[in-house]
């Protein structure tokens, strides 16, 4: 895990920090963890394997077609790519 330094914090910041850290009893540190994981990455956010998810729903495939991709799926192994 990355550490992450934040310097000059105002007092006032700081405290509410602590207030809000105390009242869901965390840590100031896991507080500010919560605070930038929220900020960075909203629960809206678009996640490709929810959004293949609603397409496939969307346009009517079953397990069974998914049943028929597997059977005619070519299974060779990739060659590594060469350099040379």
């Amino acid at each position: 895990m990355a550490i992450l330094t934040v310097r000059n914090v105002p007092d006032d910041v700081h405290r509410a920090l602590r207030v809000r850290a105390a009242e869901h009893g965390r840590s100031t540190e896991a507080e500010v963890r919560e605070i930038l994981a929220a900020a960075v990455k909203p629960e809206k956010r678009v996640r490709i394997g929810d959004a293949l998810a609603a397409i496939g729903r969307k346009v009517g495939l079953t397990d069974e077609d998914f049943a028929v991709f597997e059977s005619v799926r070519d299974k060779t192994p990739a060659k590594p790519l060469s350099f040379d």
